[in-house]
C-alpha cells in the first residue's frame, strides 16, 4: 500500500449575509422553517454536506466543467480531472470513486449580539477549545467557569468598565474572579480588529441560550403569479444564522494515490493543442479533441447508427463540434487564469465564489454569502499552525 500523510486545514468563515440551511420541514412554534442544529448543544451549524456540494459546484464551474458538479452520472471520471479526483465521481463501470477530501460541519465560534455598548461577539470555553484556541497555563483559569457563576460573563476593561452588560435581552454580571480576559492574547491577529476586540466569554450553557435567542427570524409570504399580490394563507417564517457570525470548519485531505492532476500535468497534455477550431469538422480526430477528451471536457466523437438518417447524424455532429469549441475556450481560460497544485486549492476556489453566490436556501432573499477570513494547518491534538 502506498504511504501517505493526511493533512487537516481549519478554515474560519464569516457570514456576509444571514445563512439559512433548513431542516427540510416545518414545525409548530414561532418559526415555521427552522435551521439545522447540533443535537447535543442545540447550536446552529452549516452541515458539511452543504459545504461540500457548494465548494464542488463552484470549483467545477470555475474549471468550465459543470458536468462534474454534484452527484451526477455525467461526471467525466477522468484521472486528469481535478474535480473528480478531489471530490470523487459516480460514473464508471465499477460504480465510481471516492474523493480525497473530507469537509466537516461549520460550527459557531463567535456570535454577534447587540448590547448597550454596541455589537459584541459572544463565545464560550468549549467553542474556543474545539476551534483550537487553547490557552497556556496563565490563561487557563479564564476558561474555567464556576458552576455557581454560570450566569456571569467576562469582557475586557477596554470594552466596558461597567459590571453589567446586556447580551440581547439578557443582562449579565461581570465575573470578577480571575477577570483578566483579553481576547487579543487568545486570537492575536487572526480575526479582524472590530471583532476580536469585542469578544465576551460566557459559560457553555449560557452560550447556547444566547445564540438561539438572537437568531435572525424573517417573515415572508408567497406571491400569486397571476395577481402579483400576496397569496392568501401563505405567510411563513424562517430563521437564519445572522450576518457577521464567525464559524470554523475542518478540511481533511487523504490523498493515498498521490496523483493529483496539477497544472503542470494539464499543460503537458495541452502542449500540442490547436490555437483555433474553425471551419468544418475534420475527418480525423484533432490534437485538441484528444487533449480535451483526456481532460474530461468532451466525450468521443459521435458515430452514425445503422438506421440513423444523415440529417440527424449531421445535427448531432454539429452539436458535438460546438461543444468542442466551447470546451477549448474553457480549457484555455483555466490554464491562463487559475493557479493550482493540490486539492486544498480547489477548496479555496469554491470558497472564493461563496462570497458572491452563497450557500443554503433563500438566496433570492439576500441570504447565504460567506467569506473566508483565514485558514491554517492543524497539527497533533488540534494545535493550530501559522495562519494564512
Amino acid at each position: 500500500m502506498m504511504s501517505h500523510d493526511p493533512k487537516t486545514y481549519r478554515y474560519f468563515l464569516l457570514t456576509v449575509d444571514p445563512v439559512h440551511i433548513g431542516t427540510g420541514g416545518t414545525r409548530l412554534g414561532r418559526v415555521d422553517n427552522p435551521i439545522v442544529r447540533e443535537p447535543g448543544t442545540r447550536l446552529p451549524k452549516i452541515p458539511g454536506t452543504s459545504l461540500h456540494g457548494m465548494i464542488r459546484a463552484y470549483a467545477a464551474y470555475r474549471y468550465g466543467k459543470p458536468q462534474c458538479a454534484g452527484q451526477s452520472k455525467t461526471h467525466c471520471a477522468q484521472p486528469t480531472c481535478p474535480i473528480c479526483y478531489t471530490f470523487g465521481h459516480a460514473r464508471d463501470k465499477e460504480g465510481g470513486r471516492m474523493g480525497v477530501v473530507t469537509i466537516g460541519d461549520a460550527r459557531i465560534l463567535l456570535f454577534p449580539v447587540y448590547s448597550m455598548i454596541g455589537p459584541v461577539w459572544v463565545t464560550s470555553p468549549t467553542a474556543l477549545h474545539d476551534a483550537g484556541f487553547r490557552p497556556n497555563n496563565d490563561l487557563a483559569k479564564l476558561f474555567e467557569v464556576d458552576k455557581n457563576e454560570e450566569g456571569k460573563a467576562k469582557w475586557p476593561q477596554s470594552l466596558s468598565s461597567h459590571n453589567y452588560l446586556n447580551l440581547g435581552w439578557l443582562m449579565v454580571e461581570r465575573d470578577t474572579e480571575n477577570d483578566r480576559w483579553d481576547p487579543e492574547e487568545v486570537f492575536n491577529d487572526k480575526f479582524p480588529d472590530p471583532i476580536r476586540n469585542r469578544v465576551v466569554l460566557v459559560s457553555d450553557g449560557l452560550f447556547s441560550q444566547i445564540v438561539n435567542s438572537n437568531l435572525e427570524v424573517r417573515t415572508s409570504v408567497a406571491i400569486n403569479p397571476e395577481t402579483g399580490a400576496a397569496e392568501e394563507g401563505a405567510l411563513f417564517t424562517y430563521e437564519a444564522i445572522p450576518r457577521a457570525t464567525v464559524l470554523w470548519m475542518d478540511v481533511v485531505v487523504s490523498d493515498y494515490q498521490g496523483a493529483f492532476p496539477n497544472k503542470e500535468r494539464w499543460q503537458e497534455i495541452c502542449q500540442n493543442i490547436e490555437e483555433t477550431l474553425a471551419g468544418e469538422i475534420p475527418d480525423s480526430e484533432t490534437e485538441s479533441e484528444k487533449a480535451l477528451r483526456q481532460l474530461g471536457y468532451i466525450s468521443k466523437r459521435p458515430s452514425r447508427g445503422d438506421d440513423e438518417p444523415e440529417a440527424k447524424f449531421k445535427e448531432r455532429q454539429d452539436k458535438y463540434w460546438e461543444q468542442v469549441k466551447e470546451a477549448h475556450k474553457a480549457c484555455r481560460h483555466v490554464l491562463q487564469t487559475l493557479k493550482w497544485g493540490n486539492p486544498f486549492d480547489l477548496i479555496l476556489f469554491g470558497l472564493e465564489w461563496a462570497e458572491h453566490l452563497g450557500v443554503g436556501g433563500m438566496g433570492t432573499r439576500g441570504f447565504g454569502r460567506i467569506q473566508r477570513i483565514s485558514h491554517c494547518e492543524v497539527k497533533n491534538r488540534g494545535v493550530l499552525e501559522e495562519y494564512q
